[in-house]
């Protein structure tokens, strides 16, 4: 299934999740919007990797729960970026010239996590699963596919050939909301708890060890209807 079906489909899936806490959580239930700041990275020992900023927006409901907890769920969209360390082998000085390349990933996720009311309506700490789906790890400029290479270990990669990445990967978030019943300002963490760089495994890249979870810090804000 392609990244466009997937979103497709689990769009549908968060609206039919919304119409169910509609009836179920009718003492407090408020559908979100939802935009932010991503800061990216793979943990690997592979690559040598550089954070980079992207963002993200997204649908979110928040209905009460049970005494001090909320449940929180819904779809989000990021477009997250990463720069890796290369090697430039068309430089006219024939000297090897290292230099950080861009690479994009776009990815949709799908949430459902608990929420503890410090202050309710006002803070809160937030914790929970992610469900994350993303396309392939994608060289900015492609001009530099035959242009670049990476040295792992004693293999040396063309900067192409580790885009195909594992499309489907579980993450742990914990984080915090503070603000207003309306509108809050959050913070979130989350590390990928799945191999992301497992997919290379199956590869012909001379290599059958390829390891890397995601660490990615999100701030944004969020406007409750």
């Amino acid at each position: 299934m392609s990244l466009r079906n997937l979103t497709f489909v689990t769009f549908l899936f968060f609206l039919t999740l919304n119409l169910h806490a509609q009836r179920n959580f009718e003492h407090y239930n408020r559908l979100g919007l939802q935009g932010g700041v991503t800061l990216f990275d793979i943990n690997t020992s592979d690559f040598t990797t550089r954070q980079t900023t992207g963002f993200m927006g997204g649908f979110t409901t928040r209905g009460a729960f049970r005494g001090p907890f909320d449940l929180i769920y819904g779809i989000s969209f990021f477009g997250n970026e990463i720069e890796i360390l290369a090697i430039n082998t068309g430089d006219a000085s024939n000297q090897t010239i290292q230099e950080y390349l861009d690479y994009s990933i776009n990815a949709v996720q799908i949430n459902f996590l608990g929420s503890l009311n410090i202050v309710k309506h006002h803070f809160s700490l937030e914790f929970g699963p992610i469900l994350n789906v993303n396309g392939k790890l994608k060289l900015s400029d492609e001009d530099q596919y035959g242009q670049y290479i990476l040295k792992v270990d004693n293999h040396i990669l063309r900067a192409s050939e580790i885009q195909d990445i594992s499309k489907v990967n579980f993450r742990l978030m914990g984080g915090l909301t503070a603000g207003l019943e309306s509108f809050r300002v959050w913070a979130q963490y989350q590390y990928g708890v799945t191999n992301m760089l497992k997919n290379l495994n199956d590869k012909d890249l001379g290599k059958s060890d390829f390891k890397g979870n995601s660490s990615t810090m999100i701030f944004g804000a969020v406007f409750y209807f």
